[in-house]
């Protein structure tokens, strides 16, 4: 088990590695097309992500709504959604190779090769964190219940409780 001390070094080692790629980065780019001309692809780049980050949001915010309408699975909206929303957060932070990989995750081909790897890793974490909480069974009190093909007709009193007794079911994923 990690010590206190050692977890709270870790965002301030990711933070001087950031630091270091993006310097690596841009030092780089000026060695090899002078400053003036980095600073003006950093800058190209940024403004492109800008245009990028409201054609795309809007592309994304219609494709949640077809989703939400039924007209097509909502899987490829909603991983495009977070997709977009990283790609926003990186495009914000400050540097040649956050805004490149931004820019990269804004544009539908990288989306369309990254979807199938982002819906794995999610529904492996999903399928764990549901494998991990308890799940207890939920008794609702009801009178004068009769079923008639598909429809339940009887009165729910509005009070429910847990019955407290663990329903030991299997685990999700691996």
């Amino acid at each position: 088990m990690s010590r206190p001390s050692e977890r709270g070094a870790m965002p301030a080692v990711l933070f001087v590695l950031y630091l270091i790629v993006e310097f690596a980065a841009l030092f780089g780019l000026s060695q090899l097309i002078g400053t003036f001309p980095a600073i003006l692809v950093l800058i190209g780049v940024s403004a492109a992500g800008a245009m990028l980050i409201r054609s795309q949001g809007k592309r994304v915010f219609e494709q949640l709504g077809r989703a939400g309408r039924g007209e097509v699975a909502p899987g490829a909206a909603v991983t495009d959604g977070l997709l977009v929303a990283v790609a926003t957060l990186l495009i914000s932070i400050p540097g040649l190779v956050t805004s490149v990989v931004g820019v990269l995750l804004l544009l539908p081909p990288t989306r369309f090769v990254i979807r199938p790897l982002v819906a794995a890793f999610g529904a492996r974490r999903l399928g764990r964190l549901a494998a991990a909480m308890p799940y207890r069974g939920v008794v609702i009190d009801g009178e004068e219940v009769i079923k008639r093909d598909d429809i339940v007709d009887g009165v729910v009193e509005t009070e429910w409780y847990d019955d407290g007794k663990p329903v030991t079911r299997p685990a999700i994923g691996p």
